[in-house]
């Protein structure tokens, strides 16, 4: 059954809302969008199954998928160019965090005078943007751990700087969502999994974040359990769709509930991605205990609250411990090429980022090297 949800934005949720595309597209006023996605699924049946809907729906199209794992803002530009050279006046972002951020940078950057990182998330740099500039958005996830879909912002690599710049505007998030589970079915077990894992830190971060909000507490709390029931069904039975389901729900409440804000984890992460090309989710998944057990002593009434709520017969970092490894989520960070050189590099780069204001405590500069060097030798502390 298709269900409608209307927080954050639009979203239609369930088996077969992809059939809805062309009239979601139609709806925003697209009578030619640029389906943006990325290089591997372009290939897919199951894009091009799509791609049949909107044929056979007579809406012209055109499709664009240079762009990079991590994606960069010359990815953006050419995007940009052939949405101009064509005429395009809508987006269809398709796809897992990659596509999602560069479909919506795209759409953001449209008809923009001024370039992509004039609107970095830095204080009120947002309000730069031409909003009459833009193109509308739609948004469709094929996997189950960004939640991009609902998101206000895209994550591009600054490929000068060699760091992942946070480009937002309250209207990049998309005016509407299809959120199908059957789309994820076809993941691979491994990106399924790291997927998963971001998602997981996505609404552990929000629930450790400081401060005021019910709201996405409660959020980060349920999506959790989502992640805890379903996670391993998912993995071991990708067409579990049900299981698939529950993912995909607990990602978008993940970008939902980090509004409230994120920490460690990806205050490392980005860097590793920007430095490393290390899978975002397989980043995240891989610093995850390490950072709660650092951040252990703020965070422990939370962990607590969550562990009872998950009915758990242990600790949650014993949990992520135990889950990590069923999954064959490496333990260390020099078991995908992390050297102890690395840590000099990226150290300064995590102070910097964006999400490092959130964590439970403020963390140092040689906070970030310990924390490093402990996910580099497998060190908890």
């Amino acid at each position: 059954m298709v269900t409608t949800w209307n927080f954050p934005t639009p979203i239609r949720f369930g088996v077969g809302a992809i059939a809805e595309l062309p009239e979601a597209c139609r709806a925003l006023g697209m009578q030619n969008p640029l389906f943006v996605t990325d290089p591997q699924l372009a290939k897919l049946d199951v894009t091009q199954s799509v791609l049949q809907i909107l044929t056979e729906a007579n809406l012209e199209h055109g499709v664009f998928s240079e762009m990079k794992p991590n994606p960069v803002g010359g990815d953006v530009d050419k995007g940009v160019a052939q949405l101009r050279a064509n005429n395009h006046d809508g987006v269809i972002a398709f796809g897992g965090g990659a596509a999602l951020d560069v479909g919506k940078a795209i759409a953001l950057m449209a008809h923009q005078t001024r370039p992509l990182w004039d609107f970095e998330d830095i204080g009120d740099y947002w309000t730069r943007v031409d909003e009459s500039a833009m193109v509308p958005c739609v948004a469709v996830p094929t996997t189950s751990g960004t939640g991009s879909e609902v998101g206000r912002c895209s994550v591009i690599v600054h490929e000068e700087e060699r760091r992942k710049a946070i480009i937002f505007h309250p209207k990049v998030l998309p005016p509407k969502v299809i959120a199908d589970p059957t789309l994820t079915i076809g993941l691979p077990t491994k990106i399924t999994a790291a997927v998963g894992m971001d998602a997981l830190s996505h609404n552990l971060e929000a629930l450790c974040a400081p401060g005021y909000h019910p709201q996405a507490d409660g959020i980060a709390m349920e999506a959790i359990k989502l992640i805890h029931r379903s996670l391993l069904k998912a993995v071991a039975d990708g067409s579990d769709v049900d299981a698939r389901a529950d993912m995909l729900a607990a990602s978008l409440m993940g970008a939902t509930s980090f509004q409230k804000g994120l920490g460690a984890m990806h205050a490392m992460s980005h860097p590793l991605g920007a430095h490393l090309h290390i899978h975002h989710g397989l980043a995240n998944a891989i610093v995850m205990p390490y950072v709660l057990k650092f951040n252990e002593e703020a965070i422990a009434g939370r962990m607590d609250n969550l562990a009872r709520y998950l009915d758990l017969d242990c600790t949650v970092l014993e949990w992520v411990l135990v889950l990590r490894k069923t999954l064959s989520i490496p333990h260390t960070l020099a078991d995908v090429g992390f050297t102890e050189g690395h840590i000099a590099i990226l150290a300064p780069d995590s102070i910097k980022d964006p999400t490092a204001g959130t964590n439970p405590t403020l963390l140092s500069e040689e906070d970030y090297r310990t924390l490093f060097r402990n996910a580099w030798s497998g060190q908890l502390g």
